[in-house]
């Protein structure tokens, strides 16, 4: 530890993202799309002009709202962009949840969400998972300082359709409920449509996972005009140039082929199905998932030597080691190449 450091420093727990090796290896750990991006993000890299970037881009990122905004059917307005969703998160924990109450979270959930409450001096409230790993919408109470989930949840993978999430709007009107769609094209319901009736939610997504742009880091979120506003404020008190301007281009052009973009992810779906019924055949009991990775734990081998020995042939997934998850692996899903190299591991590994 730095003499030199902030005190709040030395009480942060930072966030550890998923190896990204060096050594060649089958890569299942960190929820990457398997197959490339939409031939037109080819196409703008190879056309840009190197000379665009003497210049800032716009602070506004207004083409690329503008092509949000069609694509989920609402407003200009209505649209925030910024350097991945991870950003878009920090922007929002910073604009809506500093409150006076604490902000409402699941018990199990995407592992940024506290590491921020700690770094922001937010007082957060975990609420236990259901018997069967769903975020239990209904245990959320509606005295608090806001609440967020990711909805499907990771690393679980149950979603909730749009119907219950209208269900808890309804009950917590008073504070911002945030909605974390990371997974969402992955067999979800997104709640998107519901901004326009409950002024209060705030729904987030990436160009990482679906669109298979994780190296570009974009992210946006989609709110009422005044929710929009207030994540404005503090974009531009942090750092008024978020997205660049080879970023912008290319998440446009993520968004214009729709065709490509259902293709890819009916691919992933397909595959996840396929993935999960050889797996119980090999022992394990994995979670119902809509999302681009299975959450898995075997009936008798143990998952921390399961991670070791398929690291050994060549293969990385991710194991947490925290008491409620260390017997599980969590296990992206990679092209169907890639998942019969798991599975023929798995059965020497699970003999």
């Amino acid at each position: 530890m730095s003499k030199y450091w902030s005190p709040q420093v030395h009480d942060l727990t930072p966030y550890v993202p998923g190896e990204q090796p060096r050594e060649q290896l089958i890569k299942l750990n960190t929820n990457e799309n398997p197959y490339p991006p939409a031939p037109a993000v080819e196409q703008v890299l190879r056309e840009f002009n190197a000379s665009d970037l003497r210049r800032y881009p716009d602070p506004s990122s207004t083409s690329l709202r503008e092509s949000l905004a069609t694509t989920f059917n609402v407003t200009l307005g209505e649209v925030f962009v910024g350097n991945g969703s991870d950003e878009v998160l920090a922007l929002a924990f910073q604009a809506f949840f500093r409150q006076n109450k604490p902000l409402l979270l699941p018990e199990i959930s995407y592992s940024f969400y506290p590491v921020y409450c700690r770094m922001y001096g937010i007082a957060s409230q975990s609420v236990p998972l259901t018997d069967d790993w769903q975020v239990d919408l209904e245990a959320f109470g509606n005295d608090n300082g806001g609440i967020i989930f990711a909805n499907p949840n990771a690393p679980t993978g149950h979603g909730h359709g749009r119907k219950a999430i209208a269900a808890l709007l309804e009950r917590n009107p008073h504070s911002v409920v945030l909605v974390d769609e990371a997974y969402v094209d992955f067999g979800g319901e997104s709640a998107v449509p519901l901004i326009h009736q409950y002024p209060n939610l705030v729904v987030t997504g990436t160009f990482s996972k679906s669109r298979s742009l994780a190296g570009i880091r974009l992210g946006y979120a989609v709110a009422s005009r005044e929710l929009i506003e207030g994540l404005e404020r503090i974009k531009d008190s942090f750092n008024s140039y978020p997205i660049d301007r080879l970023a912008e281009q290319i998440g446009i052009a993520a968004l214009s082929d729709p065709s490509y973009f259902d293709e890819c992810r009916t691919r992933v779906i397909t595959t996840r199905e396929q993935t999960r019924d050889r797996m119980a055949a090999l022992g394990f009991e994995i979670l119902p998932s809509q999302t681009n990775f299975v959450l898995a734990k075997h009936l008798t081998h143990d998952a921390g030597e399961l991670f070791i020995g398929l690291r050994e042939h060549g293969i990385l997934v991710r194991h947490f080691n925290t008491d409620a998850l260390r017997d599980y692996l969590r296990i992206s899903i990679g092209t169907d190449a890639e998942m019969d190299s798991l599975i023929e591991a798995l059965e020497c590994l699970c003999r």
